[in-house]
């Protein structure tokens, strides 16, 4: 009798047990492994499962399969960046973001308007839980504005925000 053996899952650094001779979950479960952790774009699901697919049909299937059933959704995906992301990032961030996750431009430019007429109120928050106090110096000054463009948030939120330079 052999001994099953360990496999590391190296999405999430879970142990699996199998049996030799054994190819692990099928793509499905594996899919809905991923997608009960959290959302997953289409693309991005994609690219994680394109490595234990038999070839690029099973995988459109799959993946054909999970939309139809409503375990994947590109809408929901972006609802829930947004709702991760929001708090603490501009829009150019999370537009960014959705990009690379291969959101199709539909999806992005119908939260794109939302995410811009709450900005400014955002911008606050991060600037006050950060610095809560206007810059003093023209050194100041550069820091918090460097910090409010690395979250994403625009040059026009971020002068309104800040005021005008310190002398």
């Amino acid at each position: 009798m052999t001994e099953p053996f360990r496999h590391v899952n190296h999405s999430n650094d879970d142990f699996e047990t199998l049996a030799p001779g054994h190819p692990g979950p099928s793509l499905k479960a594996r899919a809905v492994g991923y997608l009960s952790r959290r959302e997953h774009s289409r693309h991005e699901l994609s690219r994680k499962l394109a490595p234990h697919a038999s070839g690029p049909d099973e995988l459109e299937q799959v993946l054909n399969d999970l939309e139809r059933e409503n375990w994947l959704s590109d809408e929901r995906f972006v609802q829930s960046l947004i709702n991760r992301r929001a708090s603490r990032h501009g829009v150019m961030r999370i537009m960014q973001e959705l990009r690379q996750h291969g959101i199709a431009e539909q999806y992005i430019a119908r939260v794109e308007d939302q995410l811009r007429e709450s900005e400014a109120d955002r911008a606050r928050e991060v600037w006050e839980k950060r610095f809560g106090t206007p810059a003093d110096n023209a050194k100041d000054y550069a820091r918090q504005y460097r910090f409010m463009m690395s979250r994403g948030f625009s040059a026009e939120s971020v002068r309104r925000l800040l005021g005008d330079l310190p002398t």
